[in-house]
């Protein structure tokens, strides 16, 4: 039994590298936990985890790691070796009994640095296929939790757990009328949620906005489309616009019929989790490494959501909602049969199975 519970907590880069920390962090305290967080000088996660009482924030060098040639390649391991040893430094001080780490850049010095001082670090993958620093920082990982059961296929058997999704506690206690009022929107009219993660997403915008008048004859949409693309002379009272909700979304969730988003592995298994039917519009290639489009495919499979490619939005915008909309009650049936939650339990069994005493 550990009677001095220290754990550091990693991750960042994008909301989804935070959104397990922030849904695990209350747990912990409950449980008495001390909590450090080791994240970048200017990543969300530091604007994040900022606002969250009880939890010390620490700073560390990090750098990008690419799939294509960039001269910044040259450059950043020096980064992320600097990193190294600032993290080292932490954590010999702080002496944590264990290191978890949800991914994204900065988690890779951390999780090196763990080793180094002989601190046990667990990682967390959200996504079908891991991303690249989680395969990086793999190897010197104790233990390698994952969403999808399939990702076991892809990871070392004798590492691989899986615990399915951690959902925030606080999104399960949205106020349906609340949102309502909050966006002035009528009670009795339908309502479509659109999000397209935390720095929006213009195609999504695009598409959505040159459809707007059509869509308003049958819903009211709130949009959160993104920082600097919000456009005042488009706003009425059936159409909402926001650059990113915090406190608010669970009301504005609960009172959602309907989600388009893209398919990050945290946001889904939210929608999954509240039973929402969604149109997951995943990232193209182009601009990512696919996890989003199996993360898609594999919810389709499921029957827990649509899937529309970017290619097909001008073209099949409209008709998926209207499809969506018209077959709503058998993809929430669906979703109230799934096994594939209530993965937060698991996990801080884990991390308490784990931790190292002293």
């Amino acid at each position: 039994m550990l009677l001095d519970k220290r754990i550091v907590l990693t991750g960042g880069g994008t909301t989804g590298h935070v959104a397990v920390n922030l849904a695990l962090i209350p747990k912990l305290i409950d449980q008495g936990w001390s909590i450090y967080y080791i994240g970048s000088n200017d990543g969300i996660e530091q604007e994040l985890i900022s606002k969250v009482d009880h939890v010390r924030y620490f700073a560390v060098s990090t750098g990008k790691l690419r799939r294509y040639f960039d001269w910044n390649n040259l450059k950043d391991p020096f980064k992320v070796l600097k990193g190294v040893f600032q993290a080292y430094r932490i954590l010999k001080k702080m002496k944590p009994n264990v290191v978890f780490s949800k991914g994204g850049f900065v988690s890779v010095p951390v999780v090196l640095a763990a080793r180094l001082a002989g601190v046990p670090s667990i990682i967390h993958e959200s996504d079908l296929t891991p991303g690249l620093a989680n395969k990086i920082a793999m190897p010197f990982a104790k233990k390698i939790c994952v969403t999808f059961p399939e990702t076991l296929d892809l990871i070392d058997k004798n590492k691989g757990q899986h615990v399915g999704a951690v959902v925030r506690e606080a999104l399960f206690h949205g106020d349906r009328e609340k949102g309502l009022a909050f966006c002035g929107f009528d009670i009795h009219k339908p309502v479509l949620l659109i999000m397209g993660g935390s720095s929006g997403a213009r195609n999504i915008n695009d598409a959505v906005r040159r459809n707007l008048d059509v869509l308003l004859t049958e819903f009211q949409v709130v949009h959160l489309c993104g920082k600097g693309n919000v456009v005042p002379s488009l706003d009425n009272p059936g159409y909402r616009q926001y650059e990113y909700i915090n406190e608010e979304l669970p009301d504005l969730l609960k009172m959602a019929t309907l989600v388009i988003s893209r398919a990050g592995s945290n946001a889904i298994f939210e929608f999954l989790a509240l039973q929402k039917p969604m149109i997951l519009i995943p990232l193209p290639k182009s601009q990512s490494r696919g996890d989003q489009i199996d993360n898609a495919k594999s919810f389709e499979k499921a029957g827990f959501a649509k899937v529309l490619y970017e290619e097909q939005l001008d073209s099949n915008l409209l008709k998926s909602i209207k499809e969506l909309y018209r077959h709503r009650f058998e993809y929430i049936d669906r979703m109230k049969n799934t096994h594939a939650l209530g993965g937060i339990d698991h996990l801080i069994q884990i991390i308490r199975k784990e931790a190292k005493n002293g």
